[in-house]
């Protein structure tokens, strides 16, 4: 089943499904850590599990006679090899996250055609985003915003190629879901202009929305009012992340751009240990959790990474 498929069931049945979202192991890594990961989760009955995407990173490696050199490195390659490993030990639908940030339309198509080889019809489709290290630019002749990629994933479902060839459709094509952000994209001059351009990735054939993550629900269900109220009619899905360490209480603000609501910034505060950040992050994960099950989304999305214990622990209350 596809993504679509699980939630459009989730919406029928009046329940709530839970997914999750992890990184691909750091070069060098087993993807055994993936595994780990997945193996704390399973009980839960995750329908589909996320695979995110990273492209080369600038960093400056010191030469033997002392200057800098300027190098790429990618340190987490692998995000098709990694779906497919899931795919195939977990039988489990997978979503791997195909974006625009470091990668030519003619990369995106090799590693589309791979994803259909590998029975994989699932995607998120995203622009990418900046970091510490490099603001986004898109790659040579790559695309510049997630529309961009969506008109190409749509071109390959129509068995259109970039080098002018023509094939039948694709038996069962991608099917797709892209990013909504309750605060606004980090990018966008206000909330509404970032709505405009969703309902254009919605109207393009975007099946689903996923959220960023966000710490206060009333920010997720007035999100939810300004792009029914846009015309925008796909179901769509709250990203959770548990808060799991003390950095994080500016860390992920920063790198995120998400607001965290005082009364847990205040909590967060008193903690002396991570151990108590974890437990805090899980009762606000499992309040966060039961009120949006209350309001009757149809999945729970959670970002894993750092926080798998978390997560565990908020599902075995909720699921």
């Amino acid at each position: 089943m596809k993504v679509i498929d699980h939630i459009n069931q989730a919406i029928e049945n009046r329940t709530t499904h839970f997914s999750f979202e992890l990184l691909p192991p750091r070069k060098g890594n087993s993807i055994y850590k993936v595994f780990d990961t997945i193996d704390k989760l399973k009980e839960f009955d995750p329908k589909y599990i996320n695979i995110t995407s990273h492209c080369d990173e600038v960093i400056f490696a010191e030469s033997a006679n002392g200057t800098f050199q300027k190098k790429l490195t990618n340190k987490r390659p692998g995000t098709v090899a990694v779906a497919a490993a899931i795919k195939n030990k977990y039988k489990v639908t997978v979503v791997p996250h195909v974006i625009c940030q470091g990668f030519t339309p003619e990369e995106t198509e090799n590693a589309l055609i791979d994803l259909n080889f590998l029975d994989i019809q699932d995607l998120l489709l995203l622009k990418g985003d900046s970091s510490k290290r490099h603001e986004f630019a898109a790659k040579e002749s790559g695309h510049h915003y997630a529309i961009d990629l969506i008109e190409q994933v749509n071109q390959i479902n129509r068995g259109e190629y970039l080098d002018g060839t023509h094939t039948e459709a694709f038996d069962t094509p991608f099917s797709y879901g892209v990013a909504g952000y309750p605060e606004k994209h980090e990018e966008a001059p206000n909330l509404d202009s970032d709505i405009y351009f969703l309902k254009k990735k919605v109207d393009a054939g975007a099946d689903y929305i996923v959220t960023q993550m966000f710490f206060d629900n009333q920010k997720f269900f007035e999100f939810e009012k300004k792009i029914r109220a846009a015309g925008i009619t796909v179901p769509l899905i709250p990203g959770i992340k548990p808060i799991s360490a003390l950095s994080q209480l500016n860390l992920l603000p920063q790198v995120f751009k998400v607001d965290i609501p005082e009364v847990l910034a205040a909590e967060v505060r008193k903690c002396k240990t991570n151990e108590q950040v974890k437990a805090l992050g899980t009762e606000w994960g499992i309040h966060q959790s039961k009120e949006l099950i209350k309001h009757g989304v149809p999945s729970l999305h959670f970002y894993s990474f750092m926080a798998s214990n978390c997560v565990r622990d908020i599902a075995k209350v909720i699921f």
